[in-house]
């Protein structure tokens, strides 16, 4: 599956950024994540985490502080790696699974190596 045939419709109903600019946001993401990310990891079903450059720390903190303001069900946590990485988990409710599954397939396509789903 290429990065255009992923999925675009995997913004659930709960999430309350008007229509028309879920695709800006969608896009947001899907640069930081071809930008930032290292390396990802799927712990459990309902938990992602992802390595990404420091340098970038910030603007990811902005993108996902504003994505909790629309859609709250999701728990974004940063935390230090070492002086070059930050560890970003990204959480959901059992009821969101199939949102962090499409996440996580968005990811995968945009990192070089595709990361270590566990």
């Amino acid at each position: 599956m290429t990065i255009n045939e992923l999925p675009t419709d995997w913004v659930p109903t709960a999430c309350s950024l008007p229509t028309v600019q879920q695709p800006l946001r969608v896009a947001e993401f899907d640069e930081l994540f071809a930008r930032s990310v290292q390396d990802l990891t799927r712990f459990s079903a309902t938990r992602l985490d992802l390595q990404i450059v420091a340098a970038e720390e910030q603007r990811a903190r902005e993108l996902t502080e504003r994505e909790s303001g629309c859609c709250s069900f999701f728990v974004f946590r940063f935390a230090p790696v070492d002086g070059d990485l930050v560890h970003l988990s990204i959480e959901v409710p059992a009821a969101y699974i199939d949102v962090l599954d499409s996440l996580t397939q968005r990811v995968q396509a945009r990192i070089p190596n595709g990361g270590t789903s566990a």
